[in-house]
């Protein structure tokens, strides 16, 4: 199916997703508001993580449901289908090679999806919160 969009149209659009969403933001402010210090989309480490915290070796994703292919809601466009089939599976390729490298070189790793941020804020919050005081005690021993 053919593009219902012009090149121009489409460009626009697709300047318009930002890197980091209003989520991203969100977690951010919270988790800083919590006493917790990390960088964010620190380009330095593989795959870009949402946060990080280089000294406990700890990375967490946050990702859309859209982007990166979520069983429960992630939904497929109805134009252009072949685009988006290659362009969403190598997303969770992607995921899938991001996740090997940190585990393969004992980094702490959390991959919170964005419907858990939405469905229950504060649990998600908590959760993500005791997964970075874990992984700072056993780092420490």
């Amino acid at each position: 199916m053919a593009d219902m969009m012009t090149k121009e149209q489409r460009r626009k659009n697709m300047q318009a997703i930002r890197s980091q969403s209003k989520l991203e933001n969100r977690v951010s402010r919270e988790l800083w508001k919590r006493g917790f210090r990390f960088r964010k989309n620190d380009k330095s480490l593989f795959g870009k993580p949402d946060i990080s915290i280089k000294k406990y070796k700890i990375v967490i994703f946050i990702d859309s449901c859209f982007w990166h292919g979520c069983e429960i809601h992630g939904n497929r466009p109805k134009s252009n289908q072949e685009y988006w089939d290659k362009k969403l599976a190598r997303n969770k390729e992607r995921d899938a090679e991001v996740r090997k490298y940190y585990l393969d070189n004992n980094w702490h790793f959390k991959r919170m999806w964005e419907h858990e941020l939405k469905e229950d804020f504060d649990k998600a919050i908590d959760s993500l919160a005791r997964f970075i005081q874990q992984s700072k005690e056993e780092t420490l021993g």
